[in-house]
């Protein structure tokens, strides 16, 4: 079983706490150059200062800042080991409230062959290098990594849930729409029972992959260098916000892909040759669309959109009799799999390579975003997918194999600046 323990959070102090709104950031892999400007410009002691300084040195100039605030006041680390319940309220396309819950505690690290905290996407080298140097120049987690867990007793949440009811938070930040709320709880009999949730299930990462491999990297750093080593130190643990995939604020959205810079493109051949393989529906606006997607919830379906020309198509048969190479159960069956495979590669002629680079291809998280992109001429076609269901990234994870990047959104991001974690002293 994942082993989690409280810590000393390292949190905002009382002098500037009141305007937590403008301290926390996006994790550093979802901070675009305009929106860093804009954080920078929000306040001195905005998180991004530490997690995506601008600065050409920036884990020096990370390691300096958290010295600088701690030495300041800016920065408390708390007295007591703590378990820190987190709430992240917001409104989504439908104009429906959620409330995501989740806790902030430090999980243990495992190689991948324990199968204890386990991935569902691949990672690249360059994040896993940056992420490395900042871990050795501040001795800190400054962002957390997104752990799912699987409990239908819903026992953490509702110890968080009455927590809160009863206490202010620590943290009331508001950023982009989204409302985070952080509560500490340091009673051991409490703390305890976020650890007995855990026994006995698998820790799922759905999102900092790149900072969970690097905390393995550097804990074995550490490691190897203390000749005193006993596995309890604190860079043995890494900070993680963990979820229940039974709570009802939890999300998954999907990202859609732009196709552009293809030689040569005929738009009329492509439909073509999708008549092949799926089944194809014209339709008459964004509206029929999102109706065609949320109508065929379990099947293989996709939104193509064309300059003038709006699509719904279906898969006319089993994944696995139009794939170029044999793909293992669960992973055969994603959408997002035979997307890339079939549509993007045996149809478009895009290689992995070119996915790769992102030289045929761009991400948005917003549906909009494709209508405008198509419709500008940016790009010469749009591909809506469903989001990828919770249960899908477990089964995957679970078998020991990874998605194509970019298959899953959870929505909201964990924001830094919550809170904190030293990776020196005792654990």
């Amino acid at each position: 079983m994942p082993e989690i323990v409280p810590f000393r959070g390292i949190v905002y102090g009382p002098g500037v706490i009141g305007e937590a709104s403008r301290l926390i950031c996006p994790p550093y892999d979802a901070i675009p150059p305009v929106v860093q400007q804009k954080l920078y410009d929000a306040s001195p002691y905005n998180a991004v200062r530490m997690e995506l300084p601008m600065e050409a040195d920036p884990y020096a100039a990370a390691a300096g800042r958290l010295h600088e605030w701690l030495a300041e006041g800016v920065l408390e680390e708390d007295g007591e080991p703590a378990i820190y319940p987190c709430a992240q309220t917001f409104t989504d396309e439908q104009g429906i409230e959620h409330t995501r819950w989740g806790f902030f505690a430090a999980l243990r690290l495992y190689d991948v062959a324990e199968r204890q905290v386990l991935p569902h996407e691949r990672t690249l080298s360059g994040p896993k290098a940056d992420r490395l140097n900042m871990f050795r120049k501040t001795s800190a987690n400054l962002s957390s990594i997104f752990g799912l867990y699987a409990d239908e007793s819903l026992r953490a949440e509702t110890v968080a849930r009455n927590f809160a009811s009863t206490h202010e938070p620590i943290v009331d930040a508001e950023f982009q729409g989204v409302r985070n709320r952080l509560w500490r709880i340091t009673d051991p009999g409490l703390t305890g029972q976020f650890q007995s949730t855990l026994a006995g299930l698998k820790v799922y990462i759905a999102d900092g992959h790149h900072r969970y491999e690097t905390g393995v990297a550097y804990r074995n750093e550490r490691a190897a260098a203390n000749p005193a080593h006993t596995g309890q130190e604190p860079y043995n643990y890494i900070l993680a916000y963990l979820s229940n995939i039974h709570d009802e604020g939890l999300l998954i959205l999907p990202i859609h892909r732009l196709v552009r810079n293809l030689p040569e493109f005929d738009a009329h051949a492509f439909v073509s040759k999708l008549d092949r393989c799926f089944t194809v529906w014209e339709l008459p606006g964004r509206k029929a669309l999102d109706d065609f997607l949320a109508g065929c919830p379990r099947c293989v379906a996709y939104g193509i959109v064309l300059p003038n020309l709006i699509l719904g198509i279906t898969l006319d048969c089993k994944p696995e009799n139009v794939l170029s190479s044999p793909v293992s159960g669960p992973l055969g069956k994603l959408p997002v799999v035979v997307l890339h495979d079939l549509v993007l590669g045996q149809i478009l002629g895009i290689t992995p390579e070119a996915t790769a680079r992102e030289s045929n291809l761009a991400y948005v998280k917003n549906e909009q975003e494709v209508f405008d992109a198509v419709g500008s001429g940016a790009v010469q076609l749009g591909i809506v997918l469903k989001p990828t269901r919770v249960e899908d990234v477990i089964e995957v994870a679970g078998s020991g194999e990874v998605m194509p990047q970019k298959s899953t959104w959870f929505y909201p991001k964990i924001m830094t600046g919550l809170v904190f974690r030293s990776l020196e002293g005792s654990a």
